[in-house]
């Protein structure tokens, strides 16, 4: 199967700056007395300069939007919703913004023809941009066919649902700096390759718990490759043709592997592990018929979340975030606080569509009205506090990190996982197709 040569990612690191220690990081908090501070100018150094264009004609790609400080939430007349409307506080709550406010803004008229949807009243989000439509466009009929034409991914049935998702749209959203439509395909079709292993091995399109292992190991070594002898190769290999998961993952993986470095490779490797680790874990518990502790959901969501998604920003991006960076402890932290939280806004925009689905399926509001012996509406609610400060400790740390370590790269990956998080709601709260708010208000 014949790949885009994409050119190899470009790292504005100087050789110093690779040896950026731990000791640097630990120290990061005491250093950031303003957070705010931290994007409040430009950055050290100009970003690297984008790639040459690839087979696709280069689309301008949108800056990083103007994250307001405040989520555009609309004014709800209910007493227990006043502590989460009151905002954020305290150090780095608006560490990510580019420019300082003062005041939470206006939030911005959609665009004639823009999908409507209204977010969870209280929480705490950036509003941003509707993504580019020429770019979505593209995206999107290039998803579809490298879908029914490379993979077969879906029978005709499932079109409408396919349609549905608003990948382009998504993905667009979720990377405003990809310098090329071709950068937007590599997490484009990794995006639509997780989502049918979710569907096809765990959820509504014939997914169980029971088996999920075996599923889940043998779709696993479509992305890390499996070396083993000559007589047994030949069947492995031809195994990754056998069901639309793994057929999916195989070429997505080929895609990415084509423009990341070895180091960007192996770093979605890891934490696609993670994430099937997390599908096993809750595996367990709807075989057990059991409901965790809130703690042990959160610890299963930190795995079971969308962290594969940002950490490959820097690719998307045409650029590298050296390793040694990449896996201090400190940018390990940011990286998994923007998962936790952009997975809780998945839970509290699916929590309608997962009620009105057989079975019972676990989601934080769930876990914590069974747990703490909440209402359904008080358990909503208290998920959205839980949603607001895993965004505030994202933001904070992400800040100090900034504030230690001004080196482009770094800052540019930083900002590119927040507009990744931006971008993430934007597409939920938007997805009127999906979604629907519950009468909670």
């Amino acid at each position: 199967m014949p790949v885009p040569e994409l050119p190899p990612p470009q790292s504005s690191l100087p050789e110093a700056a690779s040896r950026f220690g731990t000791h640097v990081l630990a120290a990061a908090a005491a250093r950031a007395r303003d957070a705010g501070a931290a994007f409040g100018g430009p950055p050290a150094a100009p970003f690297p300069p984008a790639p040459p264009t690839l087979s696709a004609p280069s689309v301008p790609a949108p800056p990083v939007p103007d994250a307001p400080a405040a989520g555009a939430s609309a004014p709800v007349p209910v007493a227990d919703l006043d502590r989460i409307l009151r905002g954020p506080n305290g150090l780095g709550t608006a560490g990510l913004r580019l420019t300082p406010r003062e005041e939470p803004p206006t939030p911005p008229v959609p665009p004639a023809g823009a999908p409507e949807g209204m977010p969870v009243p209280g929480l705490y989000h950036h509003p941003v941009p509707e993504p580019d439509p020429v770019r979505v466009e593209e995206v999107s009929r290039r998803i579809k066919s490298w879908a029914l034409d490379e993979v077969s991914l879906y029978p005709e049935e499932w079109e409408e649902q396919f349609d549905g998702f608003s990948v382009g749209r998504y993905m667009v959203g979720c990377h405003p700096d990809a310098p090329t439509v071709d950068h937007l395909m590599l997490a484009t079709r990794l995006m639509v390759a997780e989502n049918a292993v979710d569907d096809c091995y765990c959820e509504d399109h014939g997914g169980s718990p029971v088996g999920l292992g075996e599923r889940l190991l043998l779709a696993h070594t479509a992305l890390d490759p499996l070396y083993t002898t000559k007589e047994y190769q030949p069947q492995w290999a031809e195994s990754l043709h056998s069901d639309a998961p793994r057929r999916a993952y195989r070429s997505a993986m080929e895609y990415f592997v084509s423009a990341a470095s070895p180091s960007q490779a192996d770093r979605f490797r890891h934490d696609m592990a993670r994430l099937h680790m997390g599908y096993l874990a809750e595996a367990a518990w709807a075989q057990l018929g059991r409901v965790p502790e809130v703690w042990e959901y959160l610890a299963m969501r930190q795995f079971n979340n969308f962290r594969p998604c940002p950490t490959i920003t820097d690719t998307v991006g045409g650029y590298e975030l050296p390793a040694d960076l990449h896996a201090q402890a400190a940018m390990q932290k940011v990286i998994a606080l923007a998962g936790n939280a952009t997975t809780i806004v998945n839970d509290l925009y699916s929590y309608t569509k997962e009620l009105d689905a057989p079975g019972q399926h676990l989601n934080l509001p769930v876990v914590i009205a069974e747990r703490e012996g909440l209402s359904d509406r008080d358990a909503y609610l208290k998920s959205i506090e839980v949603h607001n400060d895993l965004m505030h400790d994202f933001e904070t740390e992400a800040a100090a990190l900034a504030a230690a370590c001004p080196v482009p790269t770094v800052q540019r990956f930083l900002r590119g996982v927040a507009a990744w998080v931006d971008g993430n709601h934007h597409w939920h709260q938007s997805n009127t197709y999906r979604y629907s708010l519950p009468d909670f208000w």
